[in-house]
């Protein structure tokens, strides 16, 4: 057995003592936070409780001086040393990852979904949206695991969802989350590279987290990063080429009074230089995360006239 796993089995006992050294463990690891936990005390909560079939959301007091068969012991070590050695994300330990109040199926195959749009669904895109009601067809552009996509089938239950991505293996993922929310007749998913499968379709609202992290950011990441798929990561353009194609069409699939939301991260700085008489609105969020703007129907296609290769 590894150290980790010596300890674990030989010296630990309750779930108290295996959260406490957990903690301890990941603490001095100096492991990076950024898939759905903020320190080393809720990621090593959320492993160990999820292995242990109990609810992650928070401490059980019930069970805190519980004591642990062997084989929890070693389920648990085998996790933690993975999480720490190979520094895997928890959600791609657990399979399991939050968006919008939701619990969604992951594995590397997909993004560990992260992205503020979480914020922007939850309020059914107000005020940008006035009517919830009017918002009959939503197109999730880089779908990936399907999150944003089936959010917004619970935030708009009268809306059909278009759940595009270019990658079959990602889709695959999607209908794991479409099935267990059990929204085959209300989130369809399909496979495209951006627009090329879709025909006359117009929606109302266009959301999209495309790949838009550029070669520069990418060399700079954390090795947790190292696990999600690095097409559904990287960019080219310093990270704007995807966008650049999404900006170019999305009026042709818009309605009238349409609106399409991106998020480009750490590249919103790249938009504003690249096409700086554009007036895109950057919203703000209550809860954490930025570069994320707002364009109507109008503007997209100001943008196409202006930026449309001859």
């Amino acid at each position: 057995m590894t150290s980790i796993q010596q300890t674990i089995v030989d010296e630990l006992h309750t779930l108290r003592d295996v959260l406490r050294w957990a903690t301890s463990q990941f603490s001095a690891a100096d492991l990076f936070y950024g898939h759905g936990n903020t320190d080393a005390f809720n990621e090593a909560l959320q492993l160990i409780l999820h292995s242990l079939h109990l609810p992650a959301t928070e401490f059980p007091e019930l069970f805190a001086d519980a004591r642990l068969t062997h084989a929890e012991k070693h389920a648990i070590a085998d996790l933690i040393e993975r999480r720490i050695t190979d520094r895997v994300p928890v959600p791609y330990l657990t399979h399991e990852a939050w968006f919008a109040g939701l619990p969604f199926y992951v594995d590397e195959r997909v993004l560990i979904p992260r992205s503020p749009f979480a914020e922007l669904i939850q309020e059914q895109f107000g005020p940008w949206v006035s009517d919830p009601d009017s918002v009959l067809n939503i197109l999730d552009l880089c779908t990936g695991g399907g999150c944003i996509a089936i959010a917004c089938a619970h935030a708009f239950p009268h809306a059909q969802v278009d759940a595009i991505d270019i990658s079959a293996d990602a889709l695959d993922v999607t209908n794991i989350n479409i099935e267990k929310y059990m929204l085959s007749d209300q989130v369809q998913a399909i496979q495209s590279d951006l627009w090329s499968a879709l025909d006359n379709q117009r929606y109302d609202l266009i959301v999209s987290n495309p790949p838009y992290v550029g070669a520069d950011e990418m060399a700079s990441l954390p090795a947790e990063y190292r696990h999600e798929p690095n097409s559904a990561l990287e960019a080219d353009d310093n990270g704007l080429a995807l966008v650049e194609e999404i900006l170019l069409r999305a009026a042709d699939f818009l309605t009238s009074k349409g609106l399409l939301f991106v998020e480009v991260g750490n590249s919103d700085y790249a938009v504003m230089e690249k096409w700086p008489d554009i007036e895109f609105l950057w919203l703000d969020f209550e809860y954490g995360g930025h570069g994320v703007f707002m364009l109507t129907q109008a503007q997209c296609i100001d943008f196409s006239k202006r930026y449309k290769p001859a």
